[in-house]
């Protein structure tokens, strides 16, 4: 008896997960299954929409850099998926270039390049908005390229 009512249940729940309007176990199956295509090819759906994005990312994005305004100065990271040996020298010649003195920094340059670094801001110079130092490195990038 308990079997009968596991079975039951069962049925309940697979008709309310998939939406479905029947009575009999055969047309729940045969609804159950219709969902389940539909969800295959939303996935599929997704999987090539998110692969189009990848690509055209990957091909035609500049590479990730955050800048988050610090007390005096900012802290700096920037991220890309391929390495190049004169990003760092692009990079921290910008810094120069913008007064910021590197107070921290760490850098990796195995496979992809990720530096993660505190600048400074000179007493000298005047004030520098965080848009600034990033339009500024993302420039020194593209134009290392």
């Amino acid at each position: 008896m308990a079997s009968r009512l596991n079975k039951k249940a069962a049925f309940q729940q697979l008709r309310s997960v998939t939406n479905s309007m029947a009575m009999n176990k055969a047309s729940i199956i045969v609804d159950a299954t219709r969902y389940i295509e539909e969800l295959k090819q939303k996935v599929e759906g997704l999987n090539t929409e998110l692969g189009a994005s990848e690509s055209s990312t990957s091909q035609n994005e500049l590479p990730m850099v955050k800048v988050e305004t610090l007390e005096r100065g900012f802290f700096i990271n920037v991220f890309s998926e391929r390495n190049c040996p004169s990003m760092l020298v692009a990079i921290l010649e910008t810094f120069e270039e913008l007064g910021l003195d590197v107070l921290d920094a760490r850098v990796s340059c195995e496979d992809t390049f990720q530096l993660e670094a505190v600048g400074g801001e000179n007493l000298e110079n005047e004030s520098i908005d965080a848009q600034v130092v990033k339009q500024a490195v993302l420039q020194a990038i593209k134009n290392m390229n």
